[in-house]
């Protein structure tokens, strides 16, 4: 099974309607989870961030392969995201979470559970954008894994 942990939930509807067409075309492929947690709303940017990371934390189990998503995070083409995906299938780690932290980032006890720190850019990019963009490189990993047409 895929998972997509994310804080917070998308506002604007074109982005809501951009998340659930690419969720109904991985449904073809993958069983995909997407589990939204709330934003911590405190003053203390240090609280904030160690709220969200134990409900990040609270949200995965111990057979789950998590990837976070971290600007300094390794960078991969699409082909090399897919090629990730495939040999973490292949090789018994069926269960594939991918972390997307809030506003503030991720806690350090995030990282440390963290089995691989991806970076789609040195951009910061607003949390509700990248899961659209997450979300359509997934369903683009699974159409090169699967041989479809759609990535170019």
């Amino acid at each position: 099974m895929l998972k997509i942990v994310c804080v917070g939930k998308i506002k604007e509807k074109y982005l809501t309607d951009a998340f659930s067409e690419y969720e109904k075309r991985i449904s073809v492929f993958q069983k995909l989870k997407v589990v939204e947690l709330k934003e911590s709303n405190n003053k203390d940017l240090k609280h904030n961030i160690e709220e969200e990371g134990n409900s990040i934390l609270n949200a995965i189990s111990q057979d789950e392969y998590v990837i976070t998503l971290e600007i300094l995070g390794q960078m991969l083409d699409s082909v090399e995201l897919s090629n990730k995906i495939s040999k973490l299938q292949t090789y018994g780690k069926s269960n594939i979470t991918f972390v997307i932290g809030g506003s503030y980032g991720l806690s350090e006890s995030v990282k440390k559970r963290s089995d691989y720190a991806l970076s789609f850019s040195k951009m910061t990019f607003p949390h509700q954008l990248m899961r659209v963009i997450l979300i359509e490189q997934i369903y683009r990993a699974f159409t090169i894994i699967n041989n479809k047409e759609y990535h170019k």
